[in-house]
């Protein structure tokens, strides 16, 4: 696998899975786009890894050789996995921390054992290495203003939490039907919630007034997020605005539809995921435009 055609085959994982994202990173200046595309695909590959085999042992066998890979592609050594020259090349491009791709490989081996979290701050326990950890390795990529880059990492994280918290609003029953609930079961029980309840086809008055509640935390991880984003340089703002309204968006649908996910999954129409990537769009080419004329004539 050659490093342009890992590069290729991150794209494509990016595109096919992660529409809303994708469609954000088209505004990031053209040079960057790959190196997101190498991220998501390689946490896509290990989400699927995760979620795709039918027997756990299996599961198992193929994270323990992912992580092996990625171990010795770390320390310069060959890898074979299509998907790692990119995410490997990335990593060393932009110098991302090694702790946060154990962090983030270590959330993935929880979801083969661990299929229930009891409070929120277990929760939150899990989500740092599975949301808040890609967070913070974009960082690099998309780049700060000086001296910004300690400031910006916890919004970061922020916004990695607010991501993926909406995805598991969005997602009860398909999560359930992989035997997880990734709702805090003492909040399941201070609302009068069973997991019973999450097995029926319409979503009840309890659950709904549970995922309000949810609701109101992915909103507090917004917010806290939006600071963030004036850290970045402006030619990357455009992106992770765009990202943060899709994303946002899909929380909307939520609600619009009174929280009834269980019904159907909520997405953005297609109308306002463009109408979202051209208002950003004019920004995106005027912040471009504007770092070039900042470069410096070295004749």
């Amino acid at each position: 696998m050659t490093l342009t055609a890992s590069y290729e085959r991150c794209r494509r994982l990016h595109a096919r899975y992660g529409r809303s994202y994708y469609l954000a990173t088209r505004l990031l200046p053209a040079w960057k786009r790959r190196h997101v595309h190498a991220l998501y695909g390689f946490a896509r590959y290990a989400d699927e890894i995760v979620d795709g085999h039918r027997e756990l042992a299996d599961r198992a066998r193929a994270l323990d050789a992912l992580t092996a890979e990625v171990t010795a592609g770390l320390a310069g050594e060959p890898v074979r996995d299509p998907v790692l020259p990119a995410f490997l090349h990335t990593v060393r491009s932009f110098g991302i921390d090694h702790g946060d791709i154990a962090a983030f490989l270590g959330a993935m081996r929880a979801d083969l054992t661990v299929t229930r979290y009891p409070t929120y701050e277990d929760l939150l326990g899990y989500m740092a290495g599975s949301a808040a950890a890609i967070g913070t390795m974009m960082l690099p990529i998309l780049e700060t203003v000086p001296g910004a880059e300690e400031a910006a990492r916890e919004p970061a994280r922020q916004l990695g939490l607010a991501f993926q918290l909406t995805n598991f609003l969005r997602d009860v029953a398909e999560d359930l039907a992989r035997g997880r609930i990734y709702l805090p079961l003492q909040d399941m029980a201070a609302f009068g919630v069973t997991e019973d309840d999450l097995r029926q086809p319409t979503t009840g008055r309890a659950v709904r007034e549970l995922l309000a509640f949810e609701a109101e935390r992915a909103h507090a991880h917004y917010r806290a997020a939006e600071p963030g984003i004036e850290l970045l340089i402006p030619s990357s703002r455009p992106c992770i605005r765009a990202a943060k309204e899709l994303y946002g968006g899909i929380l909307a649908e939520i609600e619009r539809s009174g929280f009834a996910v269980l019904e159907r999954r909520a997405r953005v129409p297609r109308r306002r995921r463009l109408a979202t990537f051209a208002r950003h769009l004019l920004r995106s080419a005027e912040a471009g435009r504007a770092e070039l004329r900042a470069v410096v004539d070295v004749r």
